[in-house]
């Protein structure tokens, strides 16, 4: 029978993003003990230098309770001292839950109604406008009238979970963000019943600039923030961060904790903004109420958020010092893949293409002069090379799943063609491409 140790550890959520393998990296080299608990032995933390133990548990994106219930039992260690969320549906669980956490481990995240203000846009938009935060203009979906305008439309929830979508929970994708081309307004019937919602549309904010201001609170009070500016996403249109730079500006501070103050936070957060150019505001986008990918770079640039968190959770004072280092970058390196694979190859709506010849000038030029990456490290090569034979494996995938659906696409037109051999000309004409999706927030 497998005896568990006794020294103190933490329980963290193993996932494809970084964040992950930064909380290990951070930790075991203090001697906190890892337990990495995850649905798939593939995920990069597993050959982490710094991992010590793996628990396969079940996959929350297909039975959320079951999770839920795996890692109450796994709290209930007497070597787990807390657990970091490092995904929507670790926090959901934690919070939902906190009560029956409470009695074996610390739990160190808000309760289930503070979340929720987070987890529903709507409600999140209605403390922004209580705390005095802008906000694009935002509506649901069937009661946006102006679709002549520059739109997005996304998902109300950030969580596929009973408690927001009912008995359709398990049986639906909430979706991204999709650009809405204008003059198009979508079909509302197909779009609530493929989301299993009525999700939300909002004003796109044309040439803004994606900002990060990133805390841990102790009931309602900030012990550590940091703040970063995203100059490259997964794709040239946005999306998570695959380069990004520290800054600090006193409007995004304030705009951050008046968000955070008026919900009364406790935890880990992620506020996650668009700079107007028009009136250089920032405008609220949306909280990640955990760890975010870009993780490893927040600790390089001097805010270890995963240490911070471990000396709240234990009851000790945070030293999270008087400030982090200003001006400096650092990569995703397979999110600077996925940015120039889709200059070369992707159209999005009402987003300028950049020239494939001058993104990966830029992109070669700020590795060279910033060489700080999320996995890539000397001291624990594995992860990176995990991450790697992870994404040829999606690529692979990818292709098979696009082979297959042309196959049959070629079978249909074959299908259709005319008793004397000839093809029905109508088959011939193109067809029109539905509208690409991109995202207008850092998603991080």
């Amino acid at each position: 029978m497998h005896r568990h140790s006794t020294d103190p550890g933490v329980l963290v959520p193993g996932i494809d993003a970084p964040s992950t393998v930064a909380c290990l990296r951070s930790l075991r080299p203090r001697g906190v003990r890892t337990l990495v608990a995850s649905e798939s032995s593939d995920t990069p933390a597993t050959c982490s230098t710094h991992c010590d133990e793996f628990v396969t548990v079940p996959d929350p994106t297909e039975d959320l309770t079951a999770y839920g219930d795996a890692l109450l039992d796994l709290a209930e260690r007497p070597d787990v001292e807390t657990i970091v969320p490092v995904r929507e549906e670790d926090i959901y669980v934690l919070a939902d839950r906190k009560d029956a956490f409470a009695e074996v481990v610390e739990t160190n995240w808000p309760d289930f109604e503070t979340l929720r203000r987070v987890q529903d846009r709507v409600e999140l938009f209605a403390a922004a406008e209580a705390a005095d935060v802008a906000v694009p203009e935002t509506e649901l979906v069937d009661q946006w009238t102006d679709w002549d305008r520059e739109t997005i439309v996304k998902p109300r929830y950030t969580v596929a979970a009973s408690t927001y979508l009912g008995a359709d929970a398990e049986t639906v994708m909430i979706g991204s963000t999709e650009y809405q081309r204008p003059g198009s307004p979508p079909d509302l019937e197909e779009i609530e019943n493929r989301r299993g919602h009525v999700p939300l549309v909002q004003e796109r904010i044309p040439d803004s600039r994606e900002f990060g201001f990133f805390a841990l609170y102790d009931e309602g009070e900030p012990v550590a923030t940091f703040q970063h500016c995203q100059r490259r996403g997964w794709k040239y249109c946005g999306g998570p961060s695959a380069y990004r730079e520290t800054v600090y500006d006193p409007d995004l501070e304030s705009a951050g904790r008046a968000l955070l103050d008026e919900l009364e936070w406790h935890g880990l957060a992620m506020v996650e903004f668009l700079r107007d150019p028009d009136d250089e505001e920032y405008k609220l986008m949306e909280v990640n109420p955990r760890f975010w990918s870009s993780l490893p770079f927040s600790v390089r640039a001097g805010a270890d958020f995963p240490y911070y968190y471990w000396q709240q959770a234990i009851g000790e004072s945070v030293e999270a010092g008087d400030s982090y280092e200003i001006g400096i970058g650092g990569h995703l390196l397979r999110g600077e893949l996925s940015y120039l694979h889709s200059v070369a190859t992707e159209e999005y709506p009402m987003v300028e293409r950049p020239s494939l010849v001058d993104a990966t000038r830029e992109v070669a030029a700020s590795i060279v002069s910033q060489p700080r990456f999320d996995y890539a490290v000397t001291g624990d090569p594995l992860p990176f090379l995990r991450d790697g034979l992870n994404l040829l494996s999606a690529f692979r995938e990818r292709r098979s799943k696009r082979a297959a659906v042309d196959a049959e696409e070629t079978a249909a037109d074959e299908s259709d063609s005319t008793t004397d051999g000839q093809s029905d000309p109508s088959a011939a004409q193109p067809q029109g491409a539905p509208p690409s999706q991109a995202s207008q927030q850092l998603d991080d």
